[in-house]
């Protein structure tokens, strides 16, 4: 079967539609659907972390699974749950089927969101060609960002939360056709097997700590729950490497952090999500507390940041062809740290408006440099044949970083706004939270400027494939 790039680029552009419109619908419902349900502020981090969670935790089995049996099976698989977990969630009666119906959504992006990025690096063999096309990937995540607060925001209105859930069904269907007719199903088995007690131990380390983050601050830091949960997670991380370096075949093949770049790419997705998604959550809600702005309005505040991104991430290609990806990167970065203090210190008033705009501004211009050459270091110093498991731990590092930024910054906010998120401590939690937030990405450009090359990964590449061979 002949390959068809531009569908491919299709699918895989619908695939993080899916899971971006859900992401930024959810965050601006979040007040809506606590009030409908009676939840706290450590529930509604649920709502969040329940999918970004499992999402994490599976990232690493999805992406040898699409090595083992097949990128393209994986990713309908992905889009058939993430629809399935939709539906449940539309139809919830309480928090607890809600919190369900997230979690499979977050197993169902486990499965599309890496695979969509591995489709992408198949289809698109030529560094070139592949860096504009993770643009035009990376951009959807901004069309996301702006459909979502948009649209979302009138359904919520008008209809009700529940409505919001049914949004990304009408993409699932082409999603699916598009990756079947636009390329042949590829997978690499030789040697692989699925790493099962790998697995068990990333899920206990990864579980025990966002409960213990996002409880920390409910229940108390010296709860024997929470207490439980932080050394269930030490636990676990500590069994996980232990297996993960004595295994053949295990979930992680140490011999792909040889590469520097490698390596610091994971890191900045973390870093990067750590604040983006913990300011998708804090602003909306924010705002619906300190302004009394309805949904719509809150997600129309957010939006000079995915206009930009999606104007940006449409040049990304071109702009690294220009300056480099460490010139991109570093800089992006720095801007996300920039307009996410700009935003977070605004005055609480009407005046404080424009401030808010630009901060979220140069935040979307940030996002927009930096995503598309993140993803680009991390594939193309990987060998091909690893480029399942090496999507996979980049996803698994961007959702890591998502779900402690929600959990961790979550509980920074809950510290000074309390579970009822009171609005007298909303600006000094939101500020507190941001500020740790802004500290983090101007790390990640540190990063950048000591790591990552301005050239490709090519050389570096060959040198691994070759490493790779002499074993």
């Amino acid at each position: 079967m002949k390959t068809r790039p531009n569908l491919v680029l299709l699918a895989a552009s619908l695939g993080v539609l899916i899971a971006q419109i859900d992401t930024s619908v959810v965050n601006l419902a979040v007040k809506p659907i606590a009030a409908d349900l009676g939840s706290s502020v450590s529930a509604m981090q649920w709502m969040i972390d329940a999918y970004n969670l499992v999402y994490a935790a599976l990232l690493l089995t999805a992406g040898a699974l699409g090595d083992l049996y097949g990128r393209r099976r994986v990713f309908i698989t992905g889009v058939a749950l993430f629809a399935a977990g939709s539906v449940l969630c539309a139809i919830a009666p309480d928090t607890a089927l809600l919190l369900a119906g997230r979690a499979l959504q977050g197993l169902g992006a486990a499965l599309e969101v890496p695979m969509s990025l591995v489709l992408l690096s198949l289809a698109f063999p030529e560094p070139k060609a592949r860096q504009r096309a993770l643009g035009v990937w990376a951009s959807c995540n901004g069309l996301a960002f702006i459909v979502g607060p948009t649209l979302g925001g009138v359904l919520v209105d008008a209809i009700g939360w529940r409505s919001i859930f049914y949004l990304i069904l009408p993409l699932c269907v082409p999603a699916a056709l598009f990756v079947r007719k636009g390329m042949a199903e590829s997978s690499a088995p030789a040697g692989r097997r699925l790493d099962v007690p790998g697995q068990l131990a990333a899920i206990a380390a990864l579980g025990g700590l966002a409960f213990a983050a996002i409880e920390g601050a409910h229940l108390g830091w010296s709860s024997p729950l929470v207490l439980g949960a932080a050394a269930i997670a030490a636990a676990g991380a500590a069994a996980f490497f232990a297996v993960e370096r004595r295994s053949a075949n295990g979930l992680v093949p140490f011999e792909l952090f040889r590469s520097a770049p490698f390596s610091a790419s994971l890191a900045i997705a973390a870093l990067m999500t750590f604040t983006m998604y913990a300011l998708i959550f804090l602003m909306p809600l924010s705002f619906q507390v300190l302004r009394g702005d309805s949904p719509i309005v809150a997600g129309l505040r957010m939006l000079p940041m995915s206009v930009a991104f999606f104007l940006v991430s449409q040049k990304s290609g071109r702009i690294v062809e220009a300056i480099g990806a460490r010139a991109a990167l570093a800089g992006g970065m720095a801007l996300i740290g920039a307009g996410q203090l700009l935003a977070g210190f605004a005055p609480a008033g009407a005046g404080g408006a424009w401030q808010v705009a630009l901060g979220f501004a140069l935040a979307g211009v940030g996002l927009g440099l930096g995503t598309a050459p993140v993803n680009n270091a991390a594939m193309s110093n990987a060998p091909k044949e690893r480029s399942g498991t090496a999507s996979g731990l980049l996803n698994t590092a961007r959702m890591i970083g998502a779900t402690l930024g929600v959990a961790i910054l979550g509980a920074v906010f809950a510290h000074f706004a309390g579970q009822e998120a009171a609005a007298q401590g909303v600006v000094p939690g939101l500020r507190a939270a941001l500020s740790i937030g802004g500290v983090g990405t101007f790390a990640g450009a540190v990063v950048a400027l000591l790591f990552i090359p301005s050239t490709s990964g090519h050389a570096i590449l060959q040198g691994m494939s070759a490493s790779s061979s002499k074993e």
